[in-house]
């Protein structure tokens, strides 16, 4: 479903992204925008004044959460993320530039109080509670620090976001204020406890992997988990009534499991009142929907092609996934994607920064379409042409590319399909339903390719480490089992650097690294399109912006 808070530290991988799809209608009345990110967002603002109390916000998951904690490996994606992005405490929101302020219903003050060592001091706001009626405290912010940090004690984390850097977290001036204290410097400090999770859940690898599991006991938004009806597939978010902030408009926010291909009809037989939209032709039919309005703005959100790397893996060599990315026309699948919602598509060149934000270069010369290149990198490591596949060592050339079940992943495989078999590499196309897709599929390394997206941040370092250090111990975010320990070393140089300019180099140094190394193929970053229904305000393309739940709701 896409919302959610920017500042969040993982990464998220998600299903269905809405970015792909080909084909184009020629009598469609969308503007073709920009694709680069900041400054804007398309939300309908009102003052509250002008919107009606309660009502019921309809969205769709693509697949039902294996876990409500967001921290743990299971957890760590865009369904987990959209259910709790209501329910729970965040430490900083963005603005539709991406200027981060402290969030206040949370916390008082947050800030950099020392840089040797570096420490930073959380004050917490008095009226904090959990929806059972503890206080937050710096017990929670210590608990959640432990446990982040602890892959190595039985957590089963999705990302350290730079826990393994904290030497302590202690109690401040009392339990309202925690101040975290670092071994080694971390760059991006204002991503921490965001979401910040009960020490109920936190507090043993046990209640880590189970507490949270099946429902979400504890949280602490202006929402919290209701009813869940797993026969329906449906989780129902409804007001929290020990929240002390500004109430709420809505009364509940359903949100149901729905596949991809139903979202536009669901919009337009009034069953979903927000969906994403991809492609003209869907987005052409949303805003010729009655009563919908499309609202855009691009987002720090890219699809993309992941290989595996693995161990004894058929694409463990990084020199074979080199010579396989240059017979891979990126432009073609942009241009096919975008046509009509962009002005003219261009490829992501870069797997931390978008296009538009600062730090943003193209480094992908390692993977630069040339079919001809290809086709000697190949012959020259021993894969030769037997008929229209290639073999070595008795072994054809077949590769196994997976995705989430939904057309417009298909149609990007098929010009991938298309492209590889003019070098002699066969790719067969494998779709999976969402639910299972991580868990059963891409996490266990099942896949020669795949496809998916990854949902980014105002704070884009944290990608580094997540995604792309690699620890065969503690995979992390890590979906190819890619990786160096120079890359590992750049990674640390780049994330310790307290001083923006130079971490902007430094992780551009990582980005030309990981484009070396073959680690993935980033395609089109997303142009944010939403179909949202008329009579609804201050909800619709965030961009960089943090959606503030308590303003969301429908007109009088």
């Amino acid at each position: 479903m896409r919302i959610r808070s920017t500042v969040a530290r993982l990464a998220i991988p998600a299903v269905a992204i809405g970015l792909i799809v080909s084909g184009c209608s020629s009598d469609t009345s969308v503007t073709a925008s920009n694709v680069d990110i900041g400054g804007t967002n398309d939300i309908n603002p009102k003052d509250l004044g002008e919107l009606r109390e309660g009502g019921n916000l309809r969205l769709a998951l693509t697949d039902f959460p294996a876990t409500f904690n967001y921290l743990h490996v299971d957890g760590g994606n865009e369904s987990t993320s959209t259910v709790i992005q209501p329910t729970m405490p965040d430490t900083f929101v963005s603005d539709a530039k991406g200027d981060l302020t402290v969030d206040h219903n949370y916390f008082t003050d947050i800030k950099l109080t020392n840089t040797n060592p570096q420490q930073v001091t959380y004050t917490i706001n008095p009226k904090a509670v959990w929806s059972d009626g503890s206080p937050i405290t710096w017990e929670d912010l210590r608990s959640q620090a432990q446990a982040q940090a602890g892959a190595d004690r039985g957590y089963q984390v999705a990302a350290v976001t730079g826990f393994d850097r904290v030497a302590k977290v202690e109690r401040g001036v009392d339990d309202r204020q925690a101040v975290v204290t670092f071994s080694k410097p971390y760059a991006e400090w204002q991503g921490q406890f965001s979401p910040l999770y009960p020490k109920a859940v936190t507090e043993s690898p046990g209640a880590f992997n189970d507490f949270a599991r099946n429902s979400l006991p504890l949280s602490a938004g202006p929402f919290m988990v209701g009813p869940i009806d797993r026969t329906q597939n449906r989780i129902t978010l409804v007001r929290n009534p020990k929240w002390w902030g500004p109430a709420p408009k809505l009364d509940t926010i359903t949100l149901s499991v729905l596949d991809h291909s139903a979202w536009l009809a669901a919009v337009q037989n009034n069953e979903l009142d927000y969906a994403y939209m991809s492609g003209l032709e869907l987005v052409s039919a949303a805003k010729n929907t009655p009563g919908i309005v499309v609202r855009r703005t691009p987002e720090p959100s890219f699809s993309h092609i992941t290989f595996n790397g693995a161990p004894g893996a058929l694409l463990s060599d990084p020199q074979l996934r080199l010579a396989i990315s240059k017979a891979i026309d990126r432009q073609a699948i942009v241009t096919a994607s975008q046509h009509g919602i962009v002005a003219d598509p261009k490829p992501l060149n870069n797997h931390i920064y978008m296009m538009g934000q600062k730090g943003y270069q193209d480094n992908s010369a390692p993977s630069a379409f040339d079919p001809n290149q290809a086709a000697a990198e190949l012959d020259a490591l021993g894969w030769k042409l037997n008929g229209d596949v290639r073999e070595k060592d008795g072994r054809k050339l077949v590769l196994r590319d997976v995705m989430y079940q939904q057309d417009q992943w298909v149609d990007t495989a098929k010009i991938v399909q298309q492209d590889l078999a003019k070098v002699g590499v066969k790719l067969d196309i494998q779709t999976v339903p969402g639910t299972g897709l991580f868990t059963n599929v891409i996490d266990p390394g099942n896949f020669d390719l795949a496809q998916f997206s990854w949902g980014g941040s105002v704070l884009p370092l944290s990608a580094l480490p997540q995604i792309y250090a690699y620890d065969p111990n503690n995979l992390q975010g890590n979906k190819a089992r890619i990786g160096s320990p120079e890359l590992n070393a750049k990674i640390e140089e780049t994330i310790s650097e307290l001083d923006p300019a130079k971490a902007i180099e430094l992780a551009n140094e990582c980005d030309k690294m990981i484009w070396q190394e073959g680690y993935s193929l980033p395609l089109n970053q997303a142009s944010g399109t939403y179909a949202v229904r008329d009579n609804l305000a201050n909800i619709g393309a965030f961009g960089l912006a943090s959606p503030d739940w308590t303003k969301v709701g429908f007109l009088k």
